[in-house]
């Protein structure tokens, strides 16, 4: 069976209907605007589970270690500082001055943390 897609002004359309239910299984597809739109106008979206379409599962976001990290050596700590300078660099190349300086330290504290480099 072909999959049947949903745009935002599919959505819409359903709104000026008087649907505000709909169906979202393996046969439907959702783009994201359309996702973003049935929210915004409380179109209640009857599906498995609550994720927009194009989002990951990323379950290692979240996962913490049931032991407190080692502390860590001074190769560790170099190493972190020559990967903080290459995502700083990198970023700074991509986005400009977009991202503070100081976010961009929080994110990598918070990954090295979580791969147990800090």
């Amino acid at each position: 069976m072909a999959k049947e897609f949903y745009t935002e002004r599919d959505i819409e359309d359903m709104v000026q209907r008087g649907e505000r239910r709909l169906v979202v299984n393996d046969d439907i597809v959702l783009t994201d605007l359309a996702y973003e739109k049935a929210k915004r106008l409380g179109v209640e979206l009857l599906q498995p589970n609550d994720t927009p379409p194009a989002a990951p599962i990323r379950p290692y976001i979240n996962k913490t270690s049931p032991t407190k990290p080692a502390a860590p050596n001074p190769q560790t700590t170099s190493n972190l500082e020559a990967i903080r300078a290459n995502v700083k660099s990198a970023v700074r190349a991509r986005m400009g001055s977009q991202v503070s300086d100081e976010l961009l330290d929080r994110i990598i504290d918070r990954v090295a943390a979580e791969l147990g480099l800090k």
